[in-house]
Order: C-alpha cells, then sequence, then structure tokens
C-alpha cells in the first residue's frame, strides 16, 4: 500500500547531479521512482504535483510535452 510520505522520498532519489553540481529531476526519473514504492502516476500527474509542491525547482525543459526536466534554483540570486 502506497503511503503519502513516499511521494516526497521519490522526487528526492529521482534528483541527479551533473558534473557541473546542477541538479536536476525529470519527469520520467520522479514516476520510475514512484512506481518502485508502489504509486502509479503518469507524467501529467507527477508534474502538476512538482508544480505545487516544489518551490525549489523550476521547469528549464527544451520540448513540448508532459516529459519535462526541472532544475534546482535560488531564488536569492545565489546569496
Amino acid at each position: 500500500m502506497p503511503r503519502r510520505y513516499e511521494i516526497d522520498a521519490a522526487f528526492k532519489q529521482a534528483i541527479k547531479k551533473s558534473e557541473k553540481g546542477r541538479r536536476t529531476v525529470t519527469t520520467e526519473d520522479f514516476v520510475a521512482e514512484l512506481a518502485k514504492l508502489n504509486w502509479r502516476w503518469d507524467l501529467r500527474e507527477a508534474n502538476h504535483w512538482i508544480e505545487i509542491y516544489v518551490n525549489t525547482f523550476h521547469d528549464v525543459s527544451t520540448e513540448e510535452g508532459e516529459a519535462r526536466t526541472f532544475a534546482l534554483y535560488n531564488p536569492n540570486g545565489g546569496r
């Protein structure tokens, strides 16, 4: 049985760090992590959750559609 707190954990597991230190999350990775925890979401549901509950990542997708990429940003300009 899926549990609500697992959604946040799945999001954190989906975060990838590049060689330059940039942290990103793709909707596909998030959905895959959710599936490991018995959550069956489609890309649209995952995007909706990210948009509502995660305010430290913004959309940096280069293509239209539900397969999106979100990147960590600092709203204070790095200070």
